[in-house]
Formats: structure tokens, C-alpha cells, sequence
């Protein structure tokens, strides 16, 4: 060393450009040395003497990396990395003060004994190193470094009140992840910063924060050592920490270490605590503003002069004591904890016969414990290492490749991850000792692509993880109070800033499904506010569609399209509901209200269009009396309704009356006095949804497929929503209405008391197979007796030569039979309306209803023909042709009275059973004397003949009219 040499200790409290003094100092010799604490900073101080001197003479060796050029003149090193005895014009030790460090103090300390320059040797470090440099360095300047920027303290804030641009540190890994989760929710994302990350990695994250990408940043206590970041406030999210061995308290000048992040350049800072952490003491805050600290009495210290003669002599020199008080002998180190381990293992002992093989072991428990996995799993991985380069003198170059092969892997989560990272650093370090390898270019290259690897594929899951750009984008944009830019594609997606957030949906954002809490009301702010002006384009174009592109639901609601713009509500009466709007309140009111005028203009057209008759009826002011409320309860009950609940109110109408409402196309049916023009699918869905809302219903009925017959019975289904589907229940199926008055025309020229058979217009109309409309019937009060006989078979079908039926004889078409539900029926003629229907001109008569049109005899049940014995009748088949005679099932119908009717479903009703006794009143007996006299009605009734006002308790219809006419 020159008798020139200067040593200066360079001291002072963070942000006091002394790292960048020192490279200055150095650049101004031909050659130099600087040690630094974290291969991170390593890294950073490369990068900047690259940029000045280039990349051709400027060299990084930390335990894992090596960049060394054929014509180095400037060294970047970690601490434990400083190449030793090359005579260096300058050397310099950054965070000196980690002389006290448990874990790595004594290295620090080596090199603030051993370690000089040429012509200056500069050691960088906080005031508190003064007193300890002093004693053990002789001839050492001082300089001291003031703060460029003030450090303030403010106290306690919580995370979510943490303004842009903080650090929040914490002491664990999984306390970083934490927060960094939460500040992802409530703030858009974070960086992350530990040790424990490749260079690679934390540059990455640490640009995202740079850049402004995200405003925070996460990070361990390495932030405290010399990392410039652009940070202005510092809080702690705890002040102890684990060293490795306990819980301890951090000290102030451990705090102000951190602390002094904040600020940068001349720009002042501030630090406090948030989370779980407790209140900083008012004397330590101070303490940390004015850089005021207790002294660093005590370094640690470990023999640098170390003999191998033998591995328990080597153990001896590692554990000397020092001769100095301010030095103090270093806790077991992990390196000399492995020395000690594998040398107990009989292997290991016997190959360290010699200095050479001693000094190989200890290079060998030099390799960091980077795994972390236990102290006997890393023993023993040192062990086959040893075992290699003494037994073959490089390691084993398949198993190396394997061990890396299994490290080789992108998969997984963060932690998986970083376990690989911490796996591969072991190999990285391995590779760069010098003749350890046959081909060090090769496993230098090797372990470093699988590291560069892992970095990427572990920024890319810690930024998946923890930041998500779109809020962080947004709420940038927010606190810039700046107009956002939106953009709606046609599917209805929002884009703010470029930025996914979600989809409007008619005139209601609805934000992205995978945002939540804090991040989901960032989202919905922003694009609300950017879509403003798009809600009024928007309410500009829904105001000038036309009706084709507005729909209502079967529930009640308004759509444009495929968005829900509305909903129906109850209005003044049930003819005339009114409209409920679905838009953001951003949109403003002059948005909501041409909303709300165009679905109301169109809901009145709708009821308009398919309720005119209804509404024609009721605006007939030529309508009086009885007449005149008849027609208001009509359209009070959507033009359906049941006739037993009006049978007295018909019953008053005179024909005048009648005539006058059958001008309006009102029917009289048996069962149901209805408008067939508001059966139609279309008014029928309509109905049912203004009928549920005049019923104040939770969930409306569903209208029935347009076409079917009948359809199931819906047991859950309110009451009166058979009648308003325009059906009516009968037994297990509901027939509807317009088909069942058809129905009873046809059974109306049936004998009711001694039976009748199904015809095929029966079943035709119906579109139902016998069984079917069997139960049918007995839903609408009859009894069905089920029976079998021999099928009497035509003799066409028998016999050759046999003649074929009359062209008018009746043939189902049983092949062409529409399916159940689904029969296209015939048109129904109306009636005239100056001629009453039957139901109406005969109340009171003792017989059963018949049809206007007299009926021919040869409606009547056929005689069977008399026929000699052996001799066939006509149309049948000999015995001798029938092997084994073809049965088939019918069934006789018949009146079922009380019993049948009791049982029919109490919504869809029948009629009354007959009336017991003579009927009351005149009208009923002049009626059928009438129509005994005229003789144009055939009595189908089996009964023995009675009096001439005695009514058929067993025919339907007659009875049905009588318990209408009592009231019952």
C-alpha cells in the first residue's frame, strides 16, 4: 500500500449522495473497488458506472453473478465477493455500519480492517460509526454528510388513507404479501421488494413503481440500503423483527435507516407507522428527524487468519476471540455451523487429510444457505458437493444437470416460485467458483437463463397477484380531475382509458364481475363518470327506435333489445299501467325522463293494439243500464269471464242487451263469456302480466305456448290465472275456453243419463286420445265407465269382395290425428246476434239444452238388425274368420252430479250440479212448452217422461243454468 493512501470515513444520515461520492471518487482513479450490501444494489451501482465508463471495463461479481471483461478496471462487488490483494487505487464499503449486524457483521468488519486502496480507501456509513472507525482505523478522515431534504414524522395513517407515492414495509414475507393484497383492492396495486428476489425481478417491480404504473411499493427492511426510489412517505407496518433467531425490537437507527427513504434529492419526505404497528415514541421519532443516535460501540468480529491443518484446527481459528474491546467474537455463523456438521461425518474426515482438502471444505461451506430448507438438508447437500470435487475434482456434471432440470419450471404460484429462485441461486453461486465446473462458461450461462426464467415468470405472478392496472390506471385518472375518455363497442362493453371496466347494459353500468370491495367502486366512479355524455347518445337513440325494438317479459319487464331498460307497474287502473325506469343516476334526470316517455309511449300503444275491443267497448257510450255495467266488468276482467260468477247479471241482460254486446263481439258461452279477439297469443301474454300487477304478484304466470289445447294443470299457479291464460282447469288438464264451448255444443246432443261414446270430433277438436279425454270429462263433472268388447270389424276388412262404407259414413283419420296440444282447430261460426244461443233461451225447462238446428232421426243410436240364427249380420265378419276375436276399450260417459263436480279444481270450477225440485219462475215453463210445441228439439234424455216444468237432474247443462239462476 502507498504511503499516499487516504482513508476517509464518509458519514451522515440517508439522502446524502455519499454512495454517489464514492463513485465518483473511484471513476477518478485508472482502477477500484466498491463493496455494497445486497447484490441489488450491486446491480443498480453497475448499471450507473456502465453508463458512464461502458460495459467493457467494468466488472460484477456478487455470489451469484459474474460479469467480469478481459479488461476490468472497475469492480462492483457485494462485501463478501471484494476480490482481495489486487491493489486497487481505490476501494471503497458502502453501509459500514453493518460492522454490527449479527448475522454478517464480521465481514463488514474485515473489510474496515484489511481492506485499502492504493491512493484512498472511503467507508460510507450512518454518524453512529464515528467513535468505533476512529479507534481501530488510524489516520482516517472524517467527512461529514448532511441530509439533502427534511425527514418529518406524521404519526399513524391507515392503508387506505395512504397517499400515492409510500412505501409500506414489512419484516415478513407474508406480511408483504398482505399488504400488498390490500393495497391491490383499495388501491389498484403495489410493487414488491425483498431480498429474497433475483435482481432481475425486483428491477422489474421496481420500474412498474418508477414508471408510475402503481404508487406503491411493498418491501422488507432492504429498501434501507441505498435502493433510490422515488419515495415520499415511508410507513412501518411493524417495528420488530425476526434476526434469525428471536424477535427483537428494531433500533432507532435501524428505523432511520428505513425511514430515510423517503424524500429524495431536495425533496423532503415523511415516515410513520400503519397497520397493527404500534405508535412511534415521541423520542424516537425525534431521534430519526435529527439523525441523533446512540454510538456503535461494538462490531463483530471473526479470525480472519485462519489455518487448515486441520478441520479442528480451522474451528479453533474461526473461534478466536478478539484482542480489541470494541470487537466482539460473532455469533456461529452458518458457514461454520456446516464445517462443524461435516466434520463429524467419517467421509468428510477422512478425505480432509491435508491443508488443500481443509480449504476445499471451507470454500464448500461457504455456499449461503439460500434454500432455507433445514440445517441438515444443507449439510448434506454440501456434502455430495465436497465429495465430487475431492473425489473427481469437478462436480459430477448429470447430476448438477439434473438438479438444475428440476428447478427448470415456470408452473405455480408465487411461493413455489421463489422456493425454485432460492434453489437455483445455490446452483448460480455454485457455478461461479472457479474450477468447480468442467465447463464454467457453460453452467454460468445455464443457471443464469433458469434464473432470468423464474424472475420473469415470478414479477409476471407477483404483478397477476397484486397489481391490477385497470384501477391503478383509474384512479390516477381520477386524482388528475381530468375528462376520461369512454368507449362503447356494440356489445355494450366500457372501455376507460383503454381499460376494460365493464358493461352497459341499456342505461345501468354494470362493472366488471371480477372486480370487488374498493376496486369495484374505483371502476364504477370512473366509468360513470367518463360515460355521461355517452348516455345521452344513447337516450337519443332509444327515443327514435321504433316499437319493433322494445319488448315487454312475461314478468313485467321493458327491454331494448337485450337490455332491461324498465319495468311495468300498477297504474291508475289495470288498462293503463305505468313504467318504472332503469338508469344510473349519473345518466341525470332529462335521461330518465325521455326514457320514461318512450317505454310509456309504448306500453299504450300496446294495450291499445291488442285491447281494442275491450277498450272499444268501454268508450261505447250507447251502452245503458245493465248492459253498460255488464261491459264494465268484462273489461275489468280483460274481456274473460267465468259465467258462473256472473250467472245473475246474464240472466238480467235482455236480448236487446245481448245484441248489443255480441255487436262487440262478446260470446255467451256455457262456461265463459269472453271476447275470442283477446284469446289470441299475443293479448293473452299481455293479460296475464297487467292482471299479476293489478294482483300485486311476486312472480307472474307464464302464458302458455300459442296453439295448444290443453295444457297441464299448474297446481302452484294464483288463483283466476287458468281464466286469465284464456283456459279452463279440468281435472288434471285445462282446456281452453273457446274449444271447451265447442266441445259442449257437440255434447249438448248427447244423452247424459244412459251414456254416450267419445266421437271423433270429440276427440279431433281436443286433440287427445281416448283416455285422455276421458279424464278430461270427469274434470268437467261427468263419470267415465271404462269397458272392453269384441271390436266389430268392417266386412270389407273380412271378407273379399265385401262392399266398402257409404261415402258419408264417419272414418277418424287416425293417421293424420293432431298430436295432444297441438290440433289446428276449424273456424267457429258466431251466432247470429239477433238469435239468443241456446244456454240463454232455455233456462227453466225440465230437459236437457239442444242445439238451434233440429236434430234428424237418424242422429238416434242405430237399431241393431235382427238376424236369423247362424246367419251374419251385415258389416261384420263371420266366426269362422276369427281366430282370436280383436278387443277394444271404450268408454260411457254420463252426468257424474254432485260427486264429480265437488272434486274439480276450486280455480277452474265447473257448473253447478242440478237443481233438486221444480224450477221457480214463468219464463222456464213457457219456454219449454215452446218448445214442445214448435217440436224443433229432440229430448236426448233417457228419463221416463214427467211433468212439463220437472228438470233432468242428470243432464249438465240444464242444471248448470238452474244453479245459476238459484244463486248457488
Amino acid at each position: 500500500m502507498s504511503g499516499s493512501s487516504r482513508v476517509v470515513a464518509v458519514l451522515g444520515p440517508t439522502n446524502t449522495g455519499k454512495t454517489t461520492y464514492a463513485i465518483e471518487r473511484m471513476l477518478a482513479y485508472r482502477t477500484g473497488v466498491i463493496g455494497l450490501p445486497l447484490r441489488l444494489l450491486a446491480r443498480e451501482v453497475y448499471d450507473r458506472i456502465v453508463a458512464l465508463r461502458g460495459p467493457s471495463v467494468v466488472a460484477l461479481v456478487t455470489g451469484e453473478e459474474r460479469i467480469v471483461p478481459p479488461r476490468t478496471q472497475y469492480w462492483v462487488c457485494t462485501v463478501e465477493a471484494m476480490p482481495e490483494g489486487m491493489g486497487a487505487d481505490c476501494v471503497a464499503i458502502d453501509e459500514i455500519q453493518l460492522c454490527a449486524d449479527p448475522e454478517r457483521g464480521h465481514v463488514f468488519t474485515d473489510r474496515l480492517l484489511r481492506a485499502r486502496g492504493q491512493h484512498e480507501t472511503l467507508f460510507l456509513g450512518s454518524d453512529t460509526m464515528r467513535g468505533t472507525i476512529s479507534a481501530l482505523v488510524p489516520k482516517v478522515d472524517f467527512i461529514r454528510r448532511e441530509r439533502m431534504s427534511e425527514l418529518t414524522h406524521s404519526g399513524q395513517k391507515k392503508i387506505s388513507r395512504m397517499r400515492p407515492r409510500s412505501a409500506i414495509v414489512g419484516f415478513s414475507v407474508e406480511n408483504v404479501y398482505a399488504i400488498a393484497e390490500l393495497i391491490r383492492r383499495q388501491k389498484g396495486g403495489a410493487a414488491v421488494v425483498m431480498g429474497a428476489l433475483s435482481p432481475r425481478t425486483r428491477n422489474a417491480q421496481v420500474e412498474m413503481y418508477q414508471s408510475g404504473e402503481v404508487d406503491f411499493l411493498v418491501a422488507t427492511d432492504a429498501i434501507g440500503m441505498g435502493l433510490n426510489l422515488d419515495v415520499d412517505h415511508v410507513a412501518f407496518s411493524a417495528l420488530s423483527k425476526f434476526d434469525g433467531r428471536r424477535m427483537r425490537p428494531l433500533a432507532p437507527n435501524e428505523l432511520a435507516q428505513i425511514a430515510g427513504r423517503a424524500g429524495r434529492g431536495v425533496k423532503s419526505g415523511t415516515f410513520g407507522v400503519t397497520g397493527d404497528a404500534p405508535a412511534l415514541d415521541d423520542g424516537v421519532a425525534r431521534a430519526i428527524m435529527d439523525h441523533q443516535f446512540t454510538p456503535q460501540n461494538k462490531i463483530n468480529w471473526r479470525n480472519h487468519a485462519l489455518q487448515f491443518g486441520s478441520i479442528d484446527r480451522l474451528i479453533a481459528t474461526l473461534e478466536a476471540k478478539p484482542e480489541d474491546e470494541r470487537l466482539v467474537r460473532a455469533r456461529e455463523a452458518d458457514d461454520l455451523r456446516a464445517l462443524k456438521t461435516l466434520g463429524q461425518v467419517d467421509e468428510v474426515l477422512a478425505r480432509c487429510s491435508d491443508g488443500p482438502s481443509v480449504r476445499l471444505l471451507w470454500d464448500v461451506c461457504r455456499i449461503p444457505d439460500f434454500r432455507g430448507i433445514s440445517h441438515a438438508e444443507h449439510a448434506g447437500l454440501l456434502e455430495t458437493i465436497f465429495n465430487d470435487l475431492h473425489q473427481h475434482g469437478e462436480i459430477r456434471e448429470d447430476w448438477l444437470a439434473r438438479q438444475i432440470k428440476r428447478i427448470d419450471r415456470t408452473d405455480g404460484d408465487i411461493d413455489a416460485l421463489s422456493k425454485r429462485l432460492a434453489f437455483i441461486r445455490t446452483w448460480t453461486y455454485v457455478a461461479q467458483r472457479k474450477g468447480w465446473t468442467r465447463d464454467e462458461s457453460h453452467w454460468r450461462g445455464a443457471t443464469r437463463i433458469v434464473e432470468d426464467r423464474l424472475s420473469d415468470a415470478l414479477h409476471a405472478r407477483l404483478t397477476q397477484r397484486f397489481v391490477d392496472r385497470r384501477t391503478s390506471v383509474l384512479l390516477r385518472r381520477l386524482g388528475q380531475k381530468e375528462a376520461m375518455v369512454a368507449e362503447v363497442n356494440d356489445t355494450g362493453e366500457v372501455t376507460v382509458e383503454g381499460e376494460f371496466v365493464g358493461k352497459l347494459d341499456g342505461f345501468r353500468f354494470r362493472a366488471d364481475k371480477g372486480a370487488g370491495g374498493a376496486e369495484e367502486k374505483t371502476i364504477k366512479t370512473a366509468a360513470l363518470q367518463a360515460l355521461a355524455p355517452q348516455f345521452h347518445l344513447r337516450a337519443d337513440r332509444f327515443y327514435n327506435a321504433p316499437d319493433t325494438e322494445i319488448d315487454f317479459t312475461e314478468q313485467g319487464g321493458l327491454m331494448w333489445g337485450a337490455s332491461a331498460v324498465g319495468k311495468l307497474i300498477a297504474g291508475p287502473d289495470a288498462l293503463r299501467p305505468q313504467v318504472e325506469v332503469f338508469v344510473d343516476d349519473v345518466a341525470g334526470p332529462e335521461v330518465a325522463q325521455k326514457v320514461q316517455r318512450r317505454l310509456q309511449h309504448f306500453i299504450d300503444r300496446k294495450v291499445a293494439a291488442l285491447f281494442e275491443p275491450l277498450l272499444t267497448l268501454s268508450k261505447d257510450e250507447t251502452l245503458t243500464g245493465l248492459a253498460r255495467g255488464f261491459a264494465f266488468q268484462l273489461v275489468e276482467a280483460f274481456g274473460i269471464l267465468p259465467r258462473a260468477a256472473v250467472a245473475r247479471d246474464v240472466k238480467a241482460l235482455d236480448q236487446d242487451a245481448r245484441a248489443t254486446l255480441r255487436k262487440h263481439g262478446v260470446r255467451f258461452g256455457q262456461f265463459t263469456i269472453f271476447m275470442p279477439l283477446v284469446l289470441k297469443p299475443a293479448p293473452t301474454r299481455l293479460r296475464l302480466v297487467l292482471w299479476s300487477l293489478s294482483k300485486q304478484l311476486e312472480t307472474f304466470p307464464e302464458s302458455p305456448p300459442p296453439g295448444l289445447v290443453t295444457i297441464p294443470v299448474d297446481a302452484a299457479a294464483p288463483e283466476g290465472a287458468d281464466t286469465m291464460s284464456g283456459y279452463r282447469n279440468a281435472g288434471t288438464r285445462a282446456i281452453r275456453i273457446d274449444m271447451l264451448e265447442r266441445l259442449a255444443d257437440m255434447l249438448r246432443t248427447e244423452d247424459s243419463r244412459s251414456g254416450f261414446e267419445a266421437k271423433a270430433d270429440m276427440l279431433s277438436i281436443t286433440g287427445m286420445t281416448l283416455e285422455q279425454f276421458a279424464e278430461l270429462m270427469q274434470g268437467l263433472g261427468y263419470a267415465a265407465e271404462k269397458g272392453e268388447r269384441v271390436k266389430v270389424k268392417p266386412v270389407s276388412d273380412v271378407v273379399p269382395g265385401a262392399e266398402t262404407p257409404a261415402e258419408d259414413t264417419p272414418v277418424m283419420d287416425t293417421a293424420n290425428a293432431a298430436p295432444e296440444g297441438a290440433v289446428t282447430e276449424p273456424p267457429e261460426a258466431e251466432a247470429p246476434a239477433d238469435v239468443p244461443p241456446v244456454a240463454d233461451a232455455i233456462e227453466d225447462q225440465g230437459t236437457a239444452p239442444v242445439a238451434e238446428t233440429p236434430v234428424t232421426p237418424e242422429a238416434e243410436t242405430p237399431e241393431v238388425p235382427q238376424t236369423a240364427a247362424g246367419e251374419v249380420p251385415v258389416g261384420t265378419a263371420p266366426d269362422a274368420q276369427i281366430d282370436a276375436p280383436e278387443m277394444e276399450v271404450f268408454y260411457s260417459f254420463t252426468w257424474g252430479g254432485h260427486a264429480r263436480a265437488n272434486t274439480q279444481n276450486r280455480r277452474g270450477g265447473t257448473d253447478r250440479p242440478p237443481a233438486k225440485g221444480k224450477p221457480k219462475g214463468r219464463k222456464g215453463g213457457q219456454r219449454a212448452d215452446k218448445g214442445q210445441r214448435g217440436n224443433k228439439a229432440q229430448n236426448f234424455s233417457a228419463k221416463p217422461p214427467r211433468k212439463e216444468k220437472q228438470i233432468d237432474p242428470d243432464n249438465p247443462f240444464a242444471a248448470a243454468l238452474m244453479g245459476l239462476k238459484d244463486g248457488k
